[in-house]
């Protein structure tokens, strides 16, 4: 996740545990895979062998990405605000008689549109997740086709089912040749099976 900060006591935030993505960075160092976690703040240790970047902002994340360029696979799993704040206060904003504050915002990059579409540097697989309430796979293809990478993991985040800040998830592995369903497994196993699946296919592409 990252952190859009207003100010040190106030800030807007998606909400992500991040358990997913540092799955997937133990998953990559299990298989000796050289590993860079891009991470905001989460409350997870790090994982052995994993190099860890921490970012506050889309900006610092999408700056700090491009800098570990150039890489086989680049995965994207973090639930990036699409807004931030347009101007930081160095002072808490405190409530008064004026009322609610006119807070202005502008659009965060788009890190995974941003990496997927590169010219020079790109990476040979660009993974990102796609969290869903509704329309899961149809939101998924519109996301694969838009963002230009080649492999969408999409997850229905739905509170009923618990996937933000649980141990479990259920995806659907959208591409263009068509869509993998994966039933209910721990993160754990995701990681690992996507990780095995993705070293296949690279190892495919360079024999």
């Amino acid at each position: 996740p990252t952190r859009e900060a207003i100010d040190p006591v106030r800030y807007i935030s998606n909400y992500s545990s991040g358990k997913q993505g540092y799955a997937i960075a133990a998953a990559a160092v299990a298989l000796g895979a050289e590993t860079v976690l891009v991470s905001g703040p989460v409350d997870l240790p790090i994982p052995p062998g994993v190099q860890l970047i921490p970012v506050t902002s889309a900006v610092e994340m999408l700056a700090a990405s491009e800098r570990e360029l150039p890489s086989d696979i680049a995965i994207f799993t973090a639930a990036v605000a699409d807004w931030r704040v347009a101007e930081e206060k160095n002072q808490k904003i405190k409530k008064d008689k004026s009322g609610i504050p006119d807070l202005k915002f502008v659009e965060n990059p788009d890190i995974l549109q941003t990496i997927a579409k590169r010219t020079s540097k790109r990476p040979t697989l660009v993974i990102g997740f796609a969290a869903e309430t509704e329309n899961l796979v149809e939101n998924a293809r519109d996301k694969l086709k838009k963002k230009g990478c080649d492999l969408i993991v999409a997850n229905d985040v739905s509170k009923e089912h618990g996937v933000f800040g649980g141990d479990k998830n259920t995806v659907q592995l959208v591409s263009a040749s068509g869509v993998e369903s994966w039933g209910l497994l721990s993160k754990q196993d995701v990681a690992q099976r996507l990780m095995a699946q993705l070293a296949a296919q690279l190892t495919a592409g360079k024999a």
